[in-house]
């Protein structure tokens, strides 16, 4: 994973002056001239092996050979700083134009967009597919990283946006050129002014929506990470690997070395930001609304955060609370759940979202789930859970829901008799609502709102009264 862009193309894709410095060959029987051309070409377009400006080569054979071993060592070859067949038949491969070096960049590095509310435009379209498929495609694209990121992507159809996004075919307006069909397939700026975000497709190539040609979604989803601030992965199975490979019709799910790439830029910056804020403003947490759930699921507390696609994990030997996207976890839950309890004895995670409930097993969903809540005894119109909570010494869960509260046997899997009953009345001075709530050492721990109240299980009062963020050690 590799996080700092390089700058874009500070050099023409099209230059085709002869080599004048002789490019270190395995066998010189192999290469025609042309072969040797393109060779150099690759080299200046992707790894910075620079004319002057006459356009004259002055560089040593060994300055040439450093950015073949170069090369080489990005991909993965043997690293021998001679072209030979292997490292010439990947130069030929279909690739994305922005460079795999991040040794000559213009911008500053570790380039991101300063908010959240992008908007993109699309300038133009390719005759390979409808419209619609375009709109689809992009919008598919642009999904991607806002599944993993508060970014959030808005189309407009006038005007300039963060993102302009348009086709084109040799010299289209950037001094940047595509080389005709294969080869270069598009190319993208960083965040930033004027020409920056912005994203350009060859439509020297066949764009579809398949396996045919070049498959847009791919190809826009791999640029739109450049748009976003990401430069090339060195890891082949990665979105931001610079080759392109179709990865078939299926479901596509972001690698993980791109959802840590993009993560590192837009969500633990900004949430690290976010929780040293709030424990100096405890204030500020009310703009944080309150935590709705929390386990301790295998000795790590875990905050589920309303209306979020993320989730903080806090072990108890650590100082720092970790963002982690809920979806890295358990790809096949919602991307936001109601409350979460664990049991220990079982060594299964409940999750609950509207109506429905799952159980986890480490990674793995149970057989049989999900099910109706009204399945463990819940009225049929019940329509969410608020919280959850698992008392291990009694086997008893509490379900919080509005101003009430069930309770339920776990071994029996059967409600308990007398509940529903009013929070208010049961657990005084915590208020009549319950957004989340954890047993720890003998005491609930309620939260409601900016508070938290500390509750002894035995003595059934509350202890003392506290911030919400000191779950996070502020």
């Amino acid at each position: 994973m590799q996080l700092r862009f390089s700058a874009i193309f500070f050099f023409s894709l099209g230059l085709s002056f002869c080599v004048t410095i002789p490019i270190p060959l395995e066998d010189s029987h192999e290469f025609t001239e042309e072969d040797l051309q393109f060779a150099e070409r690759y080299l200046r377009t992707h790894y910075d092996l620079r004319p002057n400006p006459a356009r004259v080569m002055r560089k040593s054979a060994n300055t040439v050979a450093s950015k073949l071993r170069e090369m080489q060592a990005f991909f993965g070859l043997e690293v021998t700083g001679k072209l030979n067949e292997e490292t010439y038949e990947l130069m030929q491969q279909p690739r994305c134009g922005v460079p795999d070096v991040g040794e000559y960049n213009f911008f500053p590095r570790k380039l991101k967009w300063s908010k959240t509310n992008l908007t993109y435009r699309i300038m133009n379209y390719t005759p390979d597919l409808s419209r619609a498929e375009v709109d689809r495609a992009f919008k598919k694209a642009f999904k991607v990283w806002s599944d993993v990121t508060p970014l959030n992507f808005t189309r407009i159809r006038s005007g300039t946006a963060d993102i302009m996004i348009s086709f084109g075919t040799k010299e289209h307006g950037d001094f940047y050129p595509f080389d005709g069909p294969s080869g270069l397939l598009a190319h993208a700026f960083p965040p930033g002014p004027d020409y920056g975000g912005d994203a350009h497709f060859d439509d020297d190539e066949t764009w579809s929506d398949d396996s045919k040609g070049y498959n847009l979604f791919l190809v826009a989803a791999h640029e739109f990470g450049h748009s976003l601030g990401l430069e090339h992965s060195r890891d082949p199975g990665a979105l931001m690997f610079p080759i392109y490979t179709y990865t078939g019709k299926t479901g596509f799910v972001l690698p993980d070395d791109d959802v840590q790439g993009i993560q590192e830029l837009y969500v633990f910056p900004q949430y690290k930001r976010f929780v040293h804020y709030a424990c100096s403003h405890p204030g500020a947490w009310k703009l944080f609304h309150s935590l709705f759930s929390i386990i301790t699921h295998r000795k790590r507390i875990k905050g589920f955060k309303p209306e979020s696609r993320f989730f903080w994990r806090l072990h108890p030997q650590m100082v720092d609370a970790e963002l982690v996207l809920l979806k890295s976890f358990w790809p096949e839950l919602p991307n936001k759940i109601d409350a979460a309890y664990e049991n220990p004895i079982k060594d299964l995670v409940f999750m609950f979202k509207g109506k429905k409930v799952w159980a986890m097993n480490g990674y793995d969903i149970i057989e049989g789930f999900p099910k109706k809540v009204y399945e463990m005894g819940f009225p049929k119109e019940m329509k969410r859970i608020d919280a959850a909570v698992h008392i291990k010494d009694t086997g008893k869960t509490l379900f919080f829901t509005g101003n009430k509260y069930w309770s339920y046997d776990e071994e029996k899997e059967v409600m308990e008799t007398g509940y529903p009953r009013l929070i208010e009345e049961e657990f005084p001075g915590i208020g009549d609502r319950v957004d989340a709530v954890y047993q720890r050492n003998g005491y609930f721990y309620f939260f409601n709102g900016p508070l938290q109240f500390e509750y002894s299980i035995w003595s059934k009062r509350i202890v003392r009264v506290l911030h919400t963020n000191s779950i996070f050690w502020c």
